[in-house]
């Protein structure tokens, strides 16, 4: 049966075991070691430090979540390791790893709104909501989101993939960029691919989107074919810019992002397109 989670606000009045999301500068506290860590099961938290804050998430099947910011100096745990989201990319099952990073998100915000960013005075949590509210101004700070836009563009039988100043070597992936003040999600497909590969676009659609806890934001995907223009990369964004053939696709982002679905779920059209052009195939 699938799991299902439940966001909260307020946490359950009695005690019991529960799942513990912990942090340390960043990291997750996991049982094992660095190369095999996975959560340990449900049960009261055994931390190497006493947690800096702490914050209800909501209940996985019933069994209240937590997530908590151990200090930066806190020990490395006996028979356990801190380990990066990324790296815990399928070891933990996709639910348990979206709430590692909502929980991540959620340790992050409050650490860095414990002042206003108003008047710099002391916050308090605000009952019943996720917010932190400044007592002196008002001002109402809410955990962060910052939404980027990804496009899978299309060339007749190519795509267009590029090689961030950035990537690791040899590594390809599509344009991508945030959305700035102002503007919808489309219009900033258009502007991000236009300043980072000089083309204009035609056929601009949503696809799917992600959570992405690097370190709050979310990605937008959109599919769109090429309408006009020659590739000019712009040089302190892209490294390498080019049109690719299903056959011919270079290192490729990892499963871990939604870069990897787009382009999957374009070699599977591809796949099927080539099948029923040439059912010998």
């Amino acid at each position: 049966m699938d799991q299902r989670f439940q966001p909260g606000i307020d946490p359950p009045s009695e005690s019991g075991d529960s799942l513990w999301f912990a942090f340390r500068r960043g990291d997750l506290l996991v049982a094992g070691d660095s190369a095999n860590g996975h959560l340990p099961p449900a049960t009261a938290p055994d931390f190497p430090a006493d947690p800096v804050r702490r914050q209800f998430l909501g209940w996985l099947d019933g069994t209240p979540c937590w997530s908590a910011e151990l200090p930066d100096d806190a020990p490395d745990p006996e028979g356990g390791a801190y380990v990066g989201l990324r790296d815990l990319w399928g070891r933990l099952d996709d639910v348990t790893w979206v709430l590692a990073g909502r929980a991540a998100q959620i340790v992050a915000w409050e650490r860095d709104h414990q002042f206003c960013g108003r008047c710099g005075r002391p916050t308090d949590p605000v009952a019943g909501e996720r917010a932190r509210r400044c007592p002196d101004c008002h001002l109402l700070s809410y955990p962060r989101i910052s939404p980027a836009v990804i496009t899978l563009i299309e060339r007749d039988n190519t795509i267009l993939l590029a090689r961030g100043v950035a990537f690791p070597a040899g590594r390809y992936g599509i344009i991508a960029g945030f959305v700035e003040p102002g503007e919808t999600f489309e219009e900033a497909v258009h502007r991000e691919v236009k300043e980072e590969v000089g083309i204009e676009l035609a056929e601009v659609r949503y696809f799917a989107s992600q959570p992405w806890p690097f370190p709050h934001g979310i990605m937008v995907g959109f599919t769109a074919r090429w309408a006009a223009g020659e590739l000019a990369p712009d040089p302190s964004e892209i490294a390498d810019a080019g049109w690719f053939a299903i056959d011919s696709l270079p290192n490729i982002p990892p499963k871990l992002s939604i870069a990897r679905r787009l382009i999957d779920d374009w070699a599977k059209r591809r796949h099927e397109t080539t099948l029923s052009d040439d059912a010998s195939w």
